[in-house]
This record gives C-alpha cells, structure tokens and sequence, in this order.
C-alpha cells in the first residue's frame, strides 16, 4: 500500500493560508483585483527558503504535461500512467511516484531497492552507497529536506541533460503542483544535494575482452574478460553462432562443434554489479573453419621385412578420436593394389622394395589427416641357391649350337629363364636354353645369363660366358705340276669371314714354301721337285675369329725327257 506522500510539500504557513486564497480566486472572477488580492495573500505567508525556487539559480523551460509535450520536452508517458503507484508512492502528481517511474521505465524492476521510509529525503540516504557529487543522464537529482526548491521531505528529480558539471536539465514532478522541466546551475544555491546512480551508472571496459584461440572444430576458444571500472561482481558469457544463442554455451570457454562448422561465432560478455547498468561486449569472430586432427602417436609397422612374413600396422592415435580410420599400403610409393587392411602378407613381388603405409582420419566437421609409417629396411628373400655351376656345351663356332646346362640348386625345383648376350649386350629373342651361333658372332665374347626363380625365394642370377666365336675355314687347293715345278693356287673359304688373309706354309714332298693368303686366295710355286708322285701339305694358320687348317692332297712331277 502507498505510505506518506514521500514528496516535499509547501510549508505550514502556506498550507494554512491556501484555503483562503482558493476561495478568494472563486469571489474574485477574473477581475484584475484576483491578481491583487491573491499576490497581497501569499505575502501575508512567510515561506521558507524550501518553499521558494530560486531564479537565478533555476529556469523553468515548460510546465505541465501538455505545456511540456508542447515545447517538445515530454514526460515519458507518466501523464497516462500516472495513476498507478510505483514504488509504494502515492499516485499522480508525486515527484518520488514520477521519478520511480522514469527508473522502471529505464529497466529498473518495480520494487523499492531499500527498507525504510520511501520520503524524498530520505532516498540518498538510504542509497549513500550509490550517491556521489557526478551528475549523469539517467541519474536521480536528490534535494534533502529544506533545500531549494525542496520541502520538508525532500525532493527528487530525473536528471535529463548534462550540459556541464555545473549545469543540468532535469524533469520533475510535485506533489500538490505540476509537471516540469527546469534548468539548475551550480552558482547562487539550488544545487541537488547530490546524484544517485541507480542505473545510469554503466560498468565500462578500461581494457576490452577479447577472444583467444582460432575459430575452429574442436580447437577451443577462450573469453578473456579484460578490465572493467569499476570492478564487477560477476561477468557472463553467452556464446551465439551465426546470431543463435547455442544451448548450454555459457562458460568462458568454448569448444566449437561440427554443428558450427561455417557459422561466425559471437561471445556476449555482460559485467555486472550491484548499482551500476551492467557492461557489456560483444566479440565476433571469422565462421568457424574445420577441426584439425591432432597426432598423438604416429602409425609403426612391426614385423621382419622378408617375402612370406606379414606386417602389421600399429595405427597412429589422434585427438579427438576421428570417425573413421582407412588404410593404404605401398612399396617403393606406390599404392599395393587391395592392401587397405592392417596387415600385409609379403610376396615375391615386394623384394627389395620398402614398404610403407598411411592411415587417414575423418569425420564429419574436420579436415581429413594423414599419418605415413616410416618404410622398412627393403625386403629380403632367402636366395636360390647353386650348389654347382651351370655350363655352356657346344664350340662358340660359327653355325654350331649351343646349350646352356643349369646347375645343381636348392630348392632344386627352381625354374631358369635364360637370356643369350653378345659383347655383354642382349640379343632378341634369344630366351632359350639353345643358341645356334651366328655369323654375327664371329670375334664376339657370347655369354648366357641364367635366371633361378622360386616363389619366396630370392632370385639367383648367374652369367656362363663362351669363348670368343671363331669360325672353321676351308681350304680348297688346285695343283699344276711341270718338270720341276709345282704350282698350287690356295683359296681359304669361312663362314662369317669369307676373304681371311693369313700365312700359309706349301709343303710339296721334301721342298716347302711359305707364303700370304691375300683376301683368301694364295698361289705358291714351289721349284726343283724331283719327278714322281709328291705329297702336298697346306697348312693355313689362320687368325684370331679363323681356326687353323690343313689340307692335304698329292702331285705328279713328270720326268725331264
């Protein structure tokens, strides 16, 4: 229920005389002497120093709800609302029922923030806490009883301009009077007694909150709350994602989440303390990119590098835990063909080759991430093995063939490829055990390399290499015999070399005779044979690619006549 008007009122004198003065205004009309005779009867009232407004210190600027709205200085809707109490205060014209209004409507809540007597005078005392020297927009303008333009119980008004520390604009209302704006200065009197801040006062920033970390999935962000004058209670935090509250998210810090992936996060900061408009921020940052996988432990692969053993893959960890894990193998950098599981068998296929593997992290809201296990040593095979030598049987002679014999080998059941090579280089099509040799050949160092095979066995190579290839001449020899003297004519015929040149030594019976074969022909006299049937012996002595031969035929020397 309202309590005492809480509001200065005139003082005793006058309340007593306006009885008087009422009814001399309704005898007197609207004759000049109502003037006269009401100015005669407030003189014959003494009032106090309370009871009177000061000019020199107060300038009215309008007066009255519509006389204000007129002169475009409003009263905030208390015209209308006016009937209601608030605070406890009486209704109507009431400065303290005015003035709790314009708090509540400032976002104060309709209940008096102090036990005790709700009297005008008595509002800094209760709120000393709050009280100071400071006029600000939105503060209360407190009087204590008996100071102008106060009464008894004291008077209060709504701060509405600051025009300097000593000069003010304030809207106002009186109990038993009217509504008013009015401008007060410092000098002459008249000055409120002080200046409550209820809520105008705003808990402000001296360094501003800030954001730390970067926006991301999973990489938590932290509101750094700064300085705030003067120091608050309590400061609050609501995190918001694309302007939507996010539920729960009220704590200094914050862990985006999948769901945010893209949205620009803003953080509200709120300070708060009793008395003063709470202080707020409001921090943004760039739309939340996508988490990042952080390794904690990186893949390893265990086991022995050798053809028929298996390898396992010892997975990296990752924080956070990704939502799927796959896995590929490779030898030599080259992805394995099937091999996505976490072991491999190894082959034949894989010898001296390292191999390695790499696992990938996802899930939804994060960057894909990639760990590489380190290779391994290139793997090994236990090698055929020969335990006696291969050979090549056949003469490196042009036109004769030649085969490769393999060796004795362990596991014997290895199978031999073969490749045939001339001067160390290879020639086509020659992958069989047999070479017939060629006029190609002829000088040239012939050798076959010998490939040993068996599935998780190594490979054994082994090379046979064949003499020089030479070739086998043939010697074709026409003989021409007169009284002592024989003629031969000598030709040297051979596969691959067709014109050999070379020595040749022409035996005809106990008389021989040495000589050149020039381009494979040689013709070679050989004088004073006696008569008779000879023996001839042609012996060439070929060269390096043509063997040596013999020929051997007879010859007739008739007898001198």
């Amino acid at each position: 229920m309202p309590q005492q008007p809480h509001e200065s009122q005139p003082s005793q004198p006058l309340r007593a005389a306006l009885p008087a003065i009422q009814r001399a205004v309704r005898r007197a009309g609207r004759a000049t002497k109502l003037v006269t005779g009401v100015l005669a009867l407030l003189l014959l009232v003494t009032p106090t120093t309370a009871d009177r407004i000061s000019l020199t210190t107060s300038t009215y600027l309008c007066s009255g709800y519509a006389g204000c709205e007129a002169a475009g200085l409003g009263h905030a809707g208390y015209r209308q609302a006016g009937s209601k109490a608030y605070w406890r205060m009486y209704v109507g014209h009431n400065c303290t029922n005015y003035v709790a209004y314009r708090l509540i409507q400032s976002g104060m809540p309709d209940v008096r923030p102090w036990e005790g007597s709700g009297n005008a005078s008595n509002w800094g005392t209760a709120m000393a806490s709050i009280t100071d020297q400071t006029p600000t927009v939105g503060s209360v303008a407190w009087y204590k009883s008996n100071v102008a333009p106060a009464g008894g119980n004291g008077h209060v008004a709504y701060v509405e301009q600051v025009i300097s520390d000593s000069e003010i604009i304030v809207s106002e209302d009186y109990w038993g009077g009217d509504f008013h704006w009015r401008r007060v200065t410092r000098t002459g009197g008249g000055w409120p007694s002080g200046f409550i801040h209820f809520n105008d006062r705003v808990v402000a920033p001296t360094t501003a909150p800030a954001i730390v970390g970067t926006p991301a999935v999973g990489a938590p962000l932290e509101v750094v709350p700064g300085s705030w004058s003067p120091t608050p209670t309590s400061i609050n935090v609501r995190w918001l994602a694309d302007g939507a509250a996010i539920p729960g998210a009220t704590a200094p810090g914050y862990v985006p989440t999948p769901d945010v992936k893209g949205k620009a996060l803003t953080a509200e900061v709120t300070a708060q303390l009793d008395g003063y408009t709470a202080g707020q921020a409001s921090l943004a940052t760039a739309p939340v990119a996508p988490g990042v996988f952080q390794r904690t432990a990186e893949a390893t692969i265990q086991g022995v590098a050798e053809v028929g053993q298996t390898l396992t893959l010892t997975p990296s960890s990752w924080a956070p835990q990704p939502a799927k894990v796959t896995t590929q193998w490779y030898a030599d950098g080259v992805a394995v063909d099937g091999a996505t599981g976490p072991s491999i068998v190894l082959t034949r296929d894989h010898i001296d080759r390292r191999i390695s593997a790499r696992v990938q992290a996802s899930a939804s809201g994060y960057r894909k991430s990639s760990s590489r296990a380190a290779e391994t040593t290139p793997v090994l095979a236990k090698p055929v093995v020969i335990t006696s030598p291969s050979r090549v049987k056949g003469a490196p002679e042009v036109g004769r063939k030649l085969v490769a014999q393999v060796g004795s080998l362990q596991p014997t059941d290895a199978t031999a490829t073969y490749r045939w090579f001339r001067d160390g280089q290879p020639i086509a099509g020659t992958t069989k055990p047999t070479y017939t040799v060629r006029r190609a050949d002829l000088g040239r160092a012939l050798s076959v390399r010998i490939t040993l095979s068996r599935r998780h066995f190594r490979d054994a190579t082994e090379s046979v290499a064949v003499a020089p290839v030479t070739t086998v001449p043939e010697l074709e020899v026409r003989s021409d015999a007169t009284k002592k003297r024989v003629a031969l004519d000598i030709r040297v015929k051979a596969p691959g070399a067709p014109k050999p040149d070379g020595a040749i030594s022409v035996s005809v019976g106990k008389r021989t005779v040495e000589a050149q074969v020039v381009g494979g022909r040689a013709r070679v006299v050989v004088r004073d044979v006696r008569a008779g049937t000879k023996p001839v012996v042609v012996r060439y002595a070929g060269t390096d690619v043509v063997q040596p031969v013999v020929a051997r035929s007879s010859v007739t020397v008739p007898q001198r006549r």
